[in-house]
């Protein structure tokens, strides 16, 4: 009998670090196969991107992106073909992750693993469930504009979900809940956020803390969680309100456009630019690469509001094409310019 390959399935809002996560798992993957599948809205996939660029060879680490919508929306149309494509190759993969976009309830991936097409070939290792402490301890739980912008800016959602109501499916489907930004917090408010998670998870969910999104592999793959074999007992809010006849509405007002520059000669400069751009017009996401000239090394930008983030991620490919692209995300956005 063929060894069924496991799947690890990442899921968390937006924000909490599961991007850094992935990446750091290929970095220390001392030899695993790791094939990825990561899900993510907008014209360019920056986090798919950012997790290309980590440190494995190309017959180390295989990337699928699903750029056209929540993964848990488009099962059977974006993940179903996308694992026949990777067990094409079967032989090749010892492992395979799943970071999926911040709107989507990881049971539905779950349940869909016990398809003929997949189950004699495929098995969850586990769910792991990315949260972030600060958040958490604010009682905010996520960055709620930009999860907001990320609902509305995605037409195949198919759920409008109340941001508690997601939280708890992604912790009720969790084998493993890793605590980002666990140095931000101290002991006394780590303990609240423990207790916070423990009445909200199942009774054997593990709860781990991350810094910098820096943790032993060890502890994220082989937990061996076949979590398709008790889907039943992962409770799903969302199920709950479709079995009582509860619908849901599309938003469509929604755009997302590229800003292109040949190079960009300030970031500070750039940046002032773009919060005078979000102050004119209703921006919920900036995100991408800068090409600042002379520089070797590639800078990624990311911005929520008024606050923006970038820096140095890696050198510029040898054959990349150097230029400074950013993912606006916002309503009525058409011909802006920064």
């Amino acid at each position: 009998m063929n060894k069924k390959i496991p799947i690890t399935i990442v899921t968390g809002f937006l924000g909490v670090g599961k991007t850094t996560l992935v990446h750091n798992m290929l970095k220390n993957a001392n030899g695993k196969r790791i094939a990825v599948l990561i899900n993510e809205f907008g014209e360019i996939d920056i986090d798919g991107q950012l997790i290309a660029s980590s440190e494995c060879g190309d017959d180390d680490c295989n990337l699928i992106q699903l750029p056209n919508g929540c993964i848990c929306c488009t099962v059977q149309e974006e993940f179903l073909p996308s694992m026949l494509q990777l067990l094409e190759r079967k032989e090749e993969i010892d492992h395979i992750v799943i970071e999926t976009s911040g709107l989507s309830m990881p049971k539905p991936l779950v349940k869909a693993v016990n398809w003929p097409d997949l189950k004699p070939h495929i098995t969850i290792d586990s769910v792991i469930t990315v949260v972030d402490a600060v958040g958490i301890a604010t009682g905010e739980i996520c960055d709620r504009e930009r999860v907001q912008a990320q609902r509305l800016a995605d037409d195949s959602l198919d759920h409008e979900t109340p941001i508690e109501e997601l939280f708890l499916d992604q912790l009720a489907c969790a084998d493993l809940v890793l605590v980002s930004k666990r140095d931000l917090v101290d002991d006394e408010k780590f303990e609240e956020i423990t207790q916070i998670i423990t009445d909200k998870a199942r009774s054997n969910t593990k709860i781990i803390p991350v810094v910098n999104g820096e943790i032993d592999n060890a502890l994220l793959l082989g937990i061996e969680a076949s979590a398709e074999d008790d889907v039943d007992s992962r409770h799903s809010i969302h199920e709950e309100h479709h079995k009582h006849g509860h619908h849901h509405h599309h938003n469509d007002d929604i755009q997302n456009t590229l800003l292109e520059y040949p190079e960009t000669a300030d970031i500070k400069n750039l940046v002032k630019d773009l919060k005078r751009l979000v102050e004119d017009n209703e921006i919920y996401r900036i995100k991408g690469f800068v090409n600042i000239p002379n520089k070797p090394m590639r800078m990624v930008l990311q911005g929520v509001g008024s606050r923006f983030d970038y820096y140095y991620e890696r050198p510029w490919g040898e054959n990349e094409e150097r230029k400074t692209k950013l993912v606006v995300i916002g309503k009525k956005i058409e011909g802006i310019k920064a």
